[in-house]
């Protein structure tokens, strides 16, 4: 056997034997055995680096040193689920989901508490691991995850040719221990929960750390859709046999449910086992089941219909109320906090807690040093929930709403039918300048390099800037002469000012900050009109005309347009040469016969993914629509259309096109 060969059977033997241990649980040699066959596979490579491959067991132990994480692009975004903590409303979703898709059933897995990746897999080699970041874009984190030996990098038997596999990246109890008894013991800080030490972890710059700290995987989530299963549970299933690890029947960490007392009788039994799991669940998730019937679901903006998670209930302690302060953002909106003798509360120390508004605050019938219920909404943001009303001093105080911005000193204003009150010193109240800066160079608009919040509040304080049009104004000079700024630091915060004249049209409108546009309202607007020009001049009517926008975002736009501090900040981008229109590509205008039409896309398709599909509809000139109306042009209809969507184009006298009729359509 050549030396090449006896390379490839060791990685062979060796990737069998990591999925025997982590995966099957069921090892067949010693961790003896196995290491010797490591470092035999190691000296060989070692001695022959024409046979690098980077999906050698080798790489299990890390050693490579990544200064950044590029951000890449998902190509399937990762949305978040709607989620609730009453049982009721869990039933109330499985009803509505039964009167839409009658046949529909039900898979119900556990809730991982960990951090969401998406690998991808090409001819059944790992190729990339991504983060969720915002849902549409994440960091590039593969080095990383090719140390968590649970994660296979090669693949067995029959799997897809090009796929992503989605789940969470969990730290075990007895690893997260271990790691703090570590740290303790040299005299380091402990880290707060597993969760936050997972996600610090998958950032490390050195691999081989990131393969010392026992990270383990739950991969639950195959796509595109249908490439392996028509349904969820087969797809796990399938994904097992791949060589992932998944969740399995046997332990009840997935159970496919056909009734409402089924789905409660699984989040009953999780609700008191979950103590018991070697790793952190926050709750339970419950999908429909067939990938036909999710699609004839659909979604939401933010969220797939077919699909939810029930939060088990929150942890809840008592501590002492020692003051409210209050924080301004942005808009303007003033937020309460209550600052709190500090208290442990779901793996962390907490001393603040949202208030949320002065309505909250007389509901409570807050008092400064009553004690005072605290929970963690989500588990993630601590509330305070009620007060000990036995407890309070005869002599406390009442917590009165302040009536002056806590930083300008302008008199608060709240408009009728909203909960917040807000400051309208919108001009030169601190953290309003400062905010809307933030916001117009964080990742989802501008993306500036090289700045941060403390960078832009320090401008701000100095002078330097007072709305993100000053931003483009700004010297070398100006910025060397600052305490701590360094040649290097300045030019990196030039050129990311320099580079942001390149993004796209949307993202600079939803830089802007208008209250209510979202980075989806932005791309649908930015679509829609073309141009800022084009956006400025809109009436409210028009505004209204664009899908899915209602009256309070179209007067918020309007109204944006209309204010002379706006045209300020607006003709500076404009001068600066920052994108103020749709750049029209060759792509972006190519006429054909669904040029204007809008289309639903519907069901499973052989050659496009459906993210593919509506590209192509996108690049075409067509526009995709989620319901099907007297207004739709065409239905694309692929394997697994819901019935009550083909009813309903036939009713309409829709045109239901097959994949292969819209692609001869197109003369692809």
């Amino acid at each position: 056997m050549g030396i090449k060969e006896k390379i490839e059977a060791l990685r062979n033997q060796l990737h069998e034997h990591n999925r025997r241990y982590y995966i099957e649980d069921a090892p067949v040699i010693s961790d003896f055995e196995f290491d010797m066959l490591l470092k035999e596979l190691e000296s060989l490579e070692a001695a022959h680096p024409e046979y690098a491959d980077p999906n050698s067991p080798s790489v299990r132990v890390g050693g490579g040193i990544t200064k950044s994480f590029n951000t890449v692009q998902h190509r399937y975004s990762m949305l978040s689920l709607s989620n609730s903590y009453s049982l009721e409303e869990i039933q109330e979703w499985i009803t509505r989901v039964q009167k839409s898709a009658p046949e529909a059933t039900f898979v119900c897995e556990l809730k991982y508490d960990g951090v969401a990746i998406g690998i991808r897999y090409e001819n059944g080699v790992l190729v990339q691991a991504v983060t969720r970041g915002d849902g549409t874009q994440g960091d590039d984190i593969t080095a990383n995850v090719r140390t968590i030996r649970s994660i296979p990098l090669k693949l067995n038997g029959e799997f897809p040719e090009d796929f992503e596999i989605r789940g969470e990246i969990v730290m075990p109890h007895a690893a997260f221990n271990s790691l703090n008894g570590k740290r303790t013991a040299a005299g380091l800080p402990s880290f707060a929960n597993p969760r936050n030490c997972a996600s610090g972890t998958l950032k490390l710059q050195d691999s081989s750390e990131v393969a010392s700290r026992g990270l383990d995987a739950y991969l639950y989530y195959v796509l595109p859709e249908g490439v392996v299963s028509p349904s969820h549970a087969g797809a796990i299933r399938a994904a097992g046999v791949m060589g992932f690890k998944v969740p399995l029947e046997k332990n009840r960490f997935i159970e496919e449910c056909d009734s409402i007392d089924q789905i409660m009788d699984f989040i009953g039994h999780w609700d008191t086992a979950r103590k018991d799991l070697p790793f952190d669940i926050d709750g339970i998730v419950i999908k429909v089941d067939s990938y036909a019937a999710q699609q004839e679901l659909g979604f939401t903006a933010k969220s797939p219909r077919w699909a939810t998670a029930y939060k088990f209930k929150a942890e809840r302690v008592s501590t002492v109320l020692n003051e409210v302060t209050y924080q301004v953002g942005r808009t303007g909106a003033i937020t309460p906090v209550a600052n709190l003798e500090p208290v442990w509360l779901g793996g962390t120390t907490v001393k603040r807690a949202s208030l949320h508004n002065s309505d909250q605050i007389e509901l409570l019938n807050l008092y400064l040093g009553d004690s005072v219920f605290v929970e963690k909404g989500g588990e993630i943001i601590p509330k305070v929930v009620g007060v000990d009303l036995d407890k309070r001093a005869e002599d406390a105080a009442e917590v009165i709403f302040i009536e002056e911005c806590p930083e300008c000193a302008t008199s608060l204003v709240r408009k009728e039918g909203e909960a917040q009150h807000y400051c309208p010193n919108t001009d030169s109240c601190p953290p309003q300048v400062s905010g809307r800066i933030e916001h117009y160079i964080s990742r989802k608009a501008m993306d500036i390099a090289g700045m941060g919040s403390e960078t832009v509040q320090l401008f701000v304080k100095k002078g330097l800037i007072k709305h993100p049009g000053d931003l483009y104004s700004l010297t070398f000079d100006e910025l060397i002469e600052l305490e701590g700024f360094k040649e290097k630091s300045v030019h990196n915060i030039l050129d990311g000012i320099l580079q942001s004249k390149e993004v796209p049209f949307e993202r600079v409108l939803f830089g802007l900050g208008i209250r209510h546009v979202g980075a989806t309202v932005a791309k649908k607007l930015a679509k829609h009109f073309g141009s800022m020009f084009a956006l400025a001049e809109a009436t409210i009517e028009d505004i209204t005309a664009v899908d899915s926008m209602g009256e309070v975002i179209a007067r918020e736009v309007h109204g944006y347009f209309r204010s002379e501090k706006n045209a300020t900040v607006l003709d500076a981008l404009v001068d600066a040469g920052v994108q103020m229109e749709m750049i029209q590509t060759e792509e972006s205008i190519t006429e054909s016969p669904i040029t204007g039409a809008k289309i639903v896309v519907s069901g499973v398709f052989e050659r496009f993914s459906r993210t593919e599909l509506k590209d192509t509809i996108e690049k075409y000139g067509g526009q995709n629509v989620g319901s099907i109306s007297g207004k739709t042009n065409y239905v694309v209809a692929g394997e697994g259309m819901g019935p009550s969507k083909l009813k309903k184009a036939e009713s309409l006298g829709v045109p239901i096109l097959s994949e292969q009729d819209f692609i001869e359509l197109l003369g692809l």
